[in-house]
């Protein structure tokens, strides 16, 4: 029998059960204290210098719980435990990499461990390395991507039924619909990171947060060029040309300049698929309750429906 979902929002050390995605240079304390003020679990990520500082700023803004990312591809110094313990993270995200590497030094130092995986085989051997959790991630996410990854919608499932570990689903998660189809395929949680950039609270610019809500379904493009790992970007011109060349000019080196001055064509802009449904940006607090408070309804609803 799987967990539910306040089992895991329990072993979260929160009230709701999402998560908040760990987006490199905008889930810094600013973002994750929205987040967890609003009664989830706010992350900072710790890939970039600015985030690693914001482990302790993050403190000035919230006295809730906050957990960490650490991408296992960026941060391979053992020494990051003693950092996260210090600052007080009690629940690590991992991520791009062999959590095996670093998940008994961080239950040594009474951390909850959740691995991000993209595929059945890498689910399995997180479990091997004894995580605490999953987070499952499909396809349509946005970020780094598997290039032959399968959607949220089929491997969730798969996992679900391999694994008995809690999990938290994302990619193609922004709603109180979307997380009640997750629950329905087995996970426990959400975590949501496309959504929470086009909130009020994200730092991200305006230009950046407008081109998410203007956005069609069609609207991003995954993109696998040489000598850049595969991701889904938002569909700019300079993303149209990159795959139309079959390479990129500008590459990842512009990203802060789109992210925070709002020159889309600066960079390739990082965006989920579910960019697509985004119709508005609310606040934070107002993403998670809808979402929770939402999800519990269409859940009913769908019984209803079914009686």
């Amino acid at each position: 029998m799987r967990s539910s979902p306040m089992r895991v929002a329990a072993m979260l050390g929160v009230e709701i059960p999402i998560i908040q995605a760990p987006m490199t240079y905008i889930a810094g304390a600013q973002l994750a204290a929205a987040v967890s003020n609003a009664g989830a679990l706010g992350i900072v990520e710790t890939a970039s210098p600015q985030g690693r500082q914001d482990l302790k700023r993050v403190r000035d803004l919230t006295d809730r719980p906050v957990g960490a990312n650490v991408a296992l591809a960026v941060r391979k110094d053992p020494g990051v435990v003693e950092v996260l313990a210090e600052a007080g993270i009690r629940v690590v995200t991992t991520s791009s990499g062999d959590p095996g590497f670093l998940t008994d030094r961080l239950h040594q130092a009474g951390i909850t461990v959740f691995h991000v995986v993209g595929t059945l085989r890498n689910a399995l051997k997180a479990v091997d390395a004894g995580v605490d959790g999953l987070i499952v991630e499909g396809v349509e996410g946005g970020g780094f991507k598997n290039p032959h990854g399968a959607s949220t919608l089929v491997l969730l499932p798969l996992v679900a039924s391999k694994v008995a570990l809690p999990i938290v689903a994302a990619g193609g998660i922004c709603d109180s619909r979307s997380m009640a189809a997750a629950i329905a395929l087995g996970a426990e949680g959400v975590q949501m990171g496309t959504r929470m950039l086009a909130s009020k609270e994200s730092p991200v610019h305006d230009n950046f947060k407008g081109a998410v809500v203007a956005s069609a379904e069609t609207g991003t493009v995954l993109l696998s060029l040489p000598g850049m790992p595969t991701m889904r970007v938002i569909r700019t011109d300079t993303a149209e040309r990159a795959a139309a060349a079959g390479r990129s000019e500008s590459g990842l080196e512009g990203a802060q300049t789109l992210y925070f001055t709002g020159d889309m064509e600066a960079s390739l802009a990082n965006t989920g698929q579910v960019a697509g449904r985004i119709e508005r940006l609310e606040s934070v607090a107002d993403i998670v309750r809808e979402t929770w408070v939402g999800c519990r309804q269409v859940l009913a609803e769908a019984c209803e429906r079914l009686s």
